[in-house]
Order: C-alpha cells, then structure tokens, then sequence
C-alpha cells in the first residue's frame, strides 16, 4: 500500500536535483491539490454531457455497471502514475517523467499529446459549457442558440477563466477548493430532488438491468463496449496534480495522493449521479430523442423551474471544470516551454510578479478558441479537431508506467510507492489504457457516413505528425536546464 515518508528533501533542493530552479509559487495544500484534479473530472460536466451517449450504448445497465468497471480500471492507473509523480514532482509531468525513464524523444512524444489533450480539453469543456448556458438562455428569455451566440458565450468563457488564473495561485487554489464542495452538494442537491419531488421512479431492476443499443451495431458486445466510453471520456485529466506538483507543498506525497483521491471520490460521486438521474427518467423515448437528456429529465420531474435551478449548478460546474483545466494546460505550457519544446518558448515560459505563468495562460485559451472556430461551419469538423482531447491524454497517461515497466533500473521511487504491488498494477494501467486507446478509435455509429464517423484515429495521427515534424525541426533544443550546484549533486546521483 501506499507509505508517507516524512523524511523528505527540502522541496526546492529536490526540485533542483531534478534541473529546475524553483520558480512557481509554493503555496497550494493537500486538499487544493486534490481539487485541481477533481475539478477536471468533474462529474457534473462528464456525466450530463455525455448522459444521452450512454442511453443509446447499452442504457442503463452498462451506464451503471460500466461507469464502476471503469472507474476501477483507472483508479489503476491513477495508483501506477501517482508513483511515478512521487519520484518526478514537476509542472511537464508525464513528459518529464517520460524523458527520465525513455530519453528525450519519448519526452517529446508524450508532452505533445499531453499538452494538444489540455488544450482540446479546455475547448471542450468550455465550449459545453456554453452551449448549456445558451440552453438556459433559452429557456429564460426564449434566445436561440445559434453557433455564433454560443461561440460568443464560449469567448466569454474562455476570458473569465485566463483573468481568474493570471490572479495567481492562491486564487486558482481556493476557487478549486471551493469546486469541490459545488460538486459534492451539487451531486447531492440534484439526486435528492430527483428521489423526492417526481411521483413516479423506474424499479431498480430496470436501473441495473435494462439495456439499450441505438448505435446502429447488431451487436450487444460492441454496443456496451461503446458504452465504456461515458466512463473513458469523464475520468480524463487527473494528471493534474501533478503539473501543480511545484506550486504544492509536500508534492512527493500529495500530489500523488490527490491524483488516487480525484478518481476514487469522483468514481462514487458519478455512480450516485447516473443512479439519481436514471430511476427519475419519465420517459425514455423523449429523454433520448431530446438535445440534452438530462435537462429533459429536470424538465419531465420538476417542470421549467426546477428545471432551471439545477442547471445552473451544472453550468456552475463545468465552469470549475474549465478553470482547473486552464490551470493545469497553462503549467504544461511554461514547463514545456522552459525545456525549450515549443515555438516561442522564451515567451510562454515568463512569470509575472505573482510566480504565475500569464503568457501561457492567454496561450490557451487562444489555441483553445481557434479549436472550436470550426464549430460556425461543422459540429462534426469541431468534434474532429477537440478529438485530440480524448485521444491525445489517454496513451499519455501510461507512457511513463509502460517506461518504469520497461527499464525498472532507471527508477527509483519516492516516498509514494506501491511497494510490491507496483508491477502487477503497473502492467494492469498499461493493458487497460490500450484497450481505451482502441474503444476510443472504434466506429460508434452505423451506418458509417462523413457525420458520424470516429476522427479519433486521424487525430492521433496528425498530433504524432505534428510532434515529429517539431522534432526535426527544434528537437535538439529539448533540453532540461540542470541546475548547476554541487551541494546537490549527491541528490541528483540518488534520483535520476
């Protein structure tokens, strides 16, 4: 099981023994640490958005039983790569840690499709949560949400969320600390009202039981497998915490345990959620046909008012939800950048007064914003290009566990440790996560036509273009700036 060792390095000593001077203000808890991660999880954005996706991939019962499985399976590799932050605590997280373990090319690889998945995450996020408060906007003052309108909300959007993060991190903290609590009783708000106020609930056996497969397939295994999606596509960005391992006090034990605490609460906190929301459906017909199905929900149980009420404590969460994600691109981006990985780099790694990353937090959002300018013309050319998401952050995950697995004589872990329960779990995230890899690049519609088909694996491949042509081109300017100072390099020998 996972130890504490409370004999640790000074943190910045350790933090120098790994080539980097600290820099970032080291003023983020424990708690706010977990928050970040939690924030990014964000049930109450995953489960909602993609409620209707799971009705029509095998229904209630592999929504249920699906949303456990998966859950399980990435508490995994949450456990795997929460190891490995405890030996390699800094902002680049899965690609420093890639590049100690494989050298500078695995580095690379995975800090692009690390850093392509925060930005198309910070699209996503941000442009649904858009879309949901032209959906309120709608049904307040009868607004039609048109593409343009809800690519003016998404700006908006995308600006409040880069004014409160250049605040500093103090303040990015305690709006995640207070994220969670938002979700929590969010959860909780939502499912008490479905379980009391309705006079009519679905049976439990119809909960766990009823299955459902509107993809088009002919077959029931494929469908659930589909399905495993609600849960592959919401239990994303965890890794999180550690890109705010330098802003964290006693980051080689908590960021690690915030990554394991963000998966297993937000795996009962969905599990309540999706159960909330199944037993109060009316209809199931209507609630599947509807644009956003748990709104109909809310609609079908609590009439326009109620229904009103509770999105906008769903709207409230994908707004943590997109802050947290800024945050945590934005660490990605100076941390990149100060190995010298992007274009511009002397730019994008500035701090301001407050220790804060400000040129990498206006960076993305901008990129995150030309992502979903395609939106005005296609949803299917925007759901291609925010793909990268989902395809971009799941290998990345596991790269660094697949390395430790690979050559166990470069690493030495930290306080963290699975002990000897570090391999078996070690090789359980790997084959779990090349299963997501394949689910996530499966056809999900049938028939197969310019609309509904799956541009995951063209978006994986076009990133790892990217990256490549990158490499070519600046590759032998990838480098960790080493700290030169002998007090450290016994700590330097002992950890690298």
């Amino acid at each position: 099981m996972p130890r504490s060792n409370t004999e640790l390095q000074p943190e910045d000593d350790y933090l120098r023994s790994l080539g980097y001077q600290p820099e970032l203000l080291r003023k983020m808890g424990g708690f706010g640490n977990f928050a970040v991660s939690f924030s990014v999880i964000s049930v109450l954005s995953g489960c909602m958005t993609l409620f209707g996706f799971g009705l029509t991939t095998g229904g209630p019962t592999v929504m249920m039983t699906g949303w456990v499985a998966v859950g399980l399976a990435v508490l995994l590799v949450g456990m795997a790569l929460g190891e490995v932050t405890s030996a390699y605590p800094t902002s680049g997280g899965l690609y420093y840690m890639s590049r100690q373990l494989g050298g500078p090319r695995w580095g690379w690889v995975t800090g692009w499709l690390n850093l392509l998945g925060l930005l198309g995450g910070i699209a996503g996020i941000d442009y649904g949560a858009a879309s949901f408060i032209a959906a309120f906007a709608g049904l307040q003052w009868g607004v039609v949400p048109t593409p343009g309108l809800i690519l003016g909300v998404f700006a908006g959007v995308l600006l409040l969320h880069a004014l409160l993060n250049v605040f500093g991190v103090r303040v990015v903290s305690v709006l995640n600390s207070v994220s969670v609590w938002w979700h929590l009783l969010g959860v909780a708000l939502i499912v008490g009202v479905l379980a009391v106020v309705p006079s009519r609930h679905q049976e439990l056996g119809w909960v766990i039981g009823h299955f459902e497969n509107g993809t088009g397939w002919s077959s029931p295994i494929y469908a659930s497998a589909i399905g495993l999606l609600l849960g592959g596509y919401t239990f994303c960005g965890y890794d999180a915490s550690a890109h705010m391992s330098e802003e964290t006090t006693d980051a080689r034990v908590a960021a690690p345990r915030a990554i394991v605490r963000s998966i297993w609460v937000s795996l009962l906190a969905g599990l309540v959620l999706l159960g909330g929301l199944l037993f109060a459906v009316q209809d199931y017909d209507t609630t599947v046909a509807a644009a956003a199905p748990p709104a109909q929900i809310f609609l079908d149980a609590l009439g326009a008012g109620g229904a009103k009420a509770l999105l906008l404590v769903v709207i409230g969460a994908q707004l943590f939800c997109g802050s947290a994600e800024t945050t945590a691109a934005s660490r990605m981006i100076y941390s990149f950048s100060r190995d010298g990985a992007l274009p511009g780099s002397g730019m994008w790694r500035r701090l301001s007064a407050k220790r804060t990353p400000v040129a990498a937090v206006w960076l993305s959002v901008a990129v995150a914003f030309l992502l979903a300018v395609p939106s005005l013309w296609s949803a299917t050319a925007y759901g291609a290009v925010t793909a990268v998401n989902v395809i971009g952050m799941t290998p990345s995950y596991v790269i660094p566990v697949f390395l430790k697995l690979r050559y166990p004589e470069k690493f030495t872990p930290g306080p963290w440790t699975l002990g000897r329960w570090s391999r078996p779990v070690g090789i359980a995230a790997v084959a779990w996560v090349a299963v997501l890899t394949v689910l996530v690049c499966l056809p999900q519609r049938a028939p197969v036509t310019i609309d509904s088909f799956n541009y995951a694996p063209i978006t994986l491949l076009a990133v790892l273009a990217l990256a490549w042509g990158w490499w070519k081109l600046a590759g032998d300017k990838f480098n960790v700036p080493v700290v030169s100072d002998p007090h450290l390099a016994q700590i330097a020998a002992q950890v690298v």
